[in-house]
């Protein structure tokens, strides 16, 4: 049967659908294939904006004698890793089991009943470097699949039954979430920090755009500078890196070097989406233009290169007509080419472009290791240079627009939005949260991903869910739409019953069934925020804001999640970013911020409360009837009056921004 990529939703899949591997999705059609056909399943995983997918692409998959082994030997399965994470996450757990290495792209090789038995990478066309050539890899999983077929099928039910016992529950006691936990994890965190150049461990460096987030609730908690330290030396060696667009705005995926110079060239919307609520943040506690700039160029950036039919897409492509980074770096002759040699010779200084160069070719990266003496001259040679690298061949573009990552936007958007003045980008959550809610959610059922606002088959993950709530709650904070939170406590109520493990209370699963060979569920956050640690957080906000029989169930939920969440702030903070962020939010109360409003407000004391309330506070407005927590609160004396509670502590009111502050400092 010919390729069958053509029609997918995915455009990763899509780049697929001349090769002439006759390329599948993953479907119980394409499995009852390779039983009818009796032979193996050879299964390639990656994304649009992945480098070595493009690579063995053009060297394996547009082979046509490569080609012709496959389709002969093999049915194959192309899977965009993105649009089916459960899928990624099973054999991903493979490969690394059996490599001690993962990446994509991943190739796995399995029985038509779905078990995996040979696992790995990227594998070249031709052997080097002691590795094999995938020709050869295909040859001998066949003759192992002619002559060993016991053996291999004896092998993939183990690594099933492994697999299975890998996606057990986290432990549940033990460990107690309280303020000495917290202390301690932070204390681990900040040993890991690279306090010269920034960030945390070495290279390659990613962004630890949760941690982030984490570590500034922890001083706002706890008045304890070093957190706060640690994460300006580190948001600031970010934003005058390589790995920050210095002309476009946004962040690269990571950097492959210790000091943030050489990014890899991919960037992907959830790391922007987290990164613009942590940088927001920092900007809100901190008097620190770069942090303010990095955010208004982040939200630039997200409308100007990210925004389609449905939400915001998934990423922009590391290379540009087939040469990575080519988009982005520059030599000293081509600044003065497009800017004169005055104007040339300053920007190659100023962005540290040098003969040498930094990157591949004598090309530079641009980096801005210390702020411009001429601010008017630094907008206008932006300006030029961005214009002139319009020109050039630019990145492709994933337009598949994933639930999560859209909802992460959302809430990014409106609290950085809410806190900063700049009520356009709330309007720009709302706009986006909008389509999100009218494309993805389908007869009740919330749906992974979109492309050019027609919706994909692939059931939404935990994640998709948990971040949908919180975007939802937190746009209806600061909107005061009533219909925001019933439609977040709504679908709040659905995850519970399709996510929540029934036999282990405070456990979550990842994916909405068990249709596959195993149910996979990863507690620890990585490039994004575990499912679990996402619902913690919008448990923890529907705790505050729901009427009392379910505020007090959402309650105990989040307790129990954080429960078992303890043991990764114990043992792997670095990996619990978000875990951590939600756990002093709770510490916290969570902090209840209520602004009783008089008909005849201006809204002021009620934007000072977005200004100075910490991450994590939940924090509404409005008349006496809109909701639970204005109940029995109103105006004082005909004036706008502010209600702080710690969990279920309160304050006198107030009516003054000044004496909130001393309230909240």
């Amino acid at each position: 049967m010919p390729n069958q990529l053509s029609e997918s939703s995915s455009p990763y899949l899509r780049q697929h659908a001349d090769n002439p591997v006759d390329w599948r999705e993953w479907s119980d059609a394409a499995l009852e294939e390779a039983v009818h056909r009796d032979v193996p399943i050879l299964l390639s995983v990656g994304y649009a904006a992945c480098h070595w997918c493009h690579v063995m692409a053009h060297e394996s998959f547009e082979n046509v004698d490569t080609a012709t082994q496959m389709n002969r030997d093999f049915v194959c399965i192309k899977v965009d890793r993105e649009e089916r994470p459960d899928i990624d996450a099973i054999y991903m757990n493979a490969t690394v089991a059996m490599t001690r290495q993962g990446g994509w792209p991943m190739t796995c090789f399995l029985t038509p009943a779905g078990d995996p038995f040979y696992c790995g990478t990227y594998f070249p066309d031709t052997p080097r470097g002691g590795m094999p050539s995938f020709r050869q890899i295909l040859a001998a999983v066949t003759e192992a699949w002619t002559t060993r077929r016991s053996e291999i099928e004896s092998m993939g039910s183990r690594v099933r039954e492994a697999l299975s016992d890998a996606a057990s529950a986290l432990p549940n006691g033990g460990v107690v979430v309280d303020e000495r936990l917290l202390d301690y994890a932070v204390a681990s965190a900040l040993g890991d920090e690279d306090q010269t150049a920034g960030g945390f461990g070495g290279a390659p460096k990613f962004p630890p755009s949760a941690l982030l987030e984490g570590l500034l609730r922890h001083y706002e908690r706890t008045s304890d500078a070093a957190p706060l330290q640690s994460v300006m030396r580190t948001a600031d060696a970010m934003a005058r890196g390589g790995i920050y667009d210095q002309l476009g705005g946004g962040f690269a995926r990571y950097a492959v070097d210790n000091d943030w110079v050489v990014p890899h060239f991919e960037k992907m919307l959830y790391d922007n989406a987290q990164l613009l609520r942590a940088y927001g943040h920092l900007a809100r506690i901190v008097d620190d233009p770069l942090a303010g700039r990095v955010a208004e160029e982040i939200v630039e950036f997200l409308r100007r290169d990210l925004r389609v039919v449905g939400g915001f897409a998934s990423s922009l492509d590391a290379d540009a007509a087939g040469v990575e980074g080519s988009t982005y770096v520059w030599t000293p002759e081509q600044l003065r080419d497009v800017l004169g040699d005055d104007d040339g010779n300053w920007a190659a200084a100023l962005f540290g472009v040098t003969d040498a160069g930094t990157f591949e070719h004598g090309t530079s990266t641009l980096q801005l290791r210390q702020d411009p003496d001429d601010s008017a001259r630094y907008a206008d040679i932006r300006r030029r240079l961005l214009d002139a690298r319009s020109a050039r061949p630019q990145p492709a573009r994933d337009d598949k627009v994933v639930t999560a990552w859209n909802a992460m936007a959302v809430t990014a958007l409106a609290e950085a939005g809410a806190a900063s003045g700049h009520p356009d980008w709330v309007e720009l959550a709302v706009e986006v949260l909008t389509e999100l809610l009218d494309n993805h959610l389908v007869d009740g059922v919330l749906r992974r991903s979109s492309l050019g606002g027609l919706v994909g088959t692939p059931v939404a993950a935990l994640d998709d869910h948990a971040a949908l709530i919180t975007a939802m709650l937190t746009v209806y904070q600061i909107t005061g739409e009533q219909r925001w939170c019933e439609q977040g406590l709504a679908l709040l109520d659905t995850t519970i019953d399709t996510f929540a493990d029934p036999d282990e209370q405070g456990a979550w699963f990842d994916a909405a069934s068990d249709s596959l060979i195993a149910r996979p569920r990863d507690p620890a956050d990585g490039a994004t925020p575990a499912g679990a640690s996402l619902i913690a957080e919008a448990a923890l906000i529907a705790s505050a804001i729901a009427r009392m029989g379910p505020a007090t169930r959402y309650a105990s939920i989040v307790d129990a999640t954080l429960a078992r969440g303890a043991v990764l702030l114990a043992k792997v903070p670095r990996s619990a970013g978000h875990w951590l962020a939600v756990a002093e939010a709770r510490q916290g109360g969570p902090l209840q911020i209520v602004v009783a409003e008089d008909s005849r407000t201006d809204g002021e004391l009620a934007r000072a409360a977005r200004r100075l309330a910490p991450g994590g506070a939940i924090i509404v407005s409005g008349g006496r009837d809109e909701q639970p927590l204005l109940d029995g609160r109103g105006p004082v004396g005909g004036r706008d009056a502010v209600y702080v509670c710690r969990g279920t502590v309160c304050d006198l009111p107030t009516t003054s921004a000044a004496e909130l502050a001393s309230k909240l400092g």
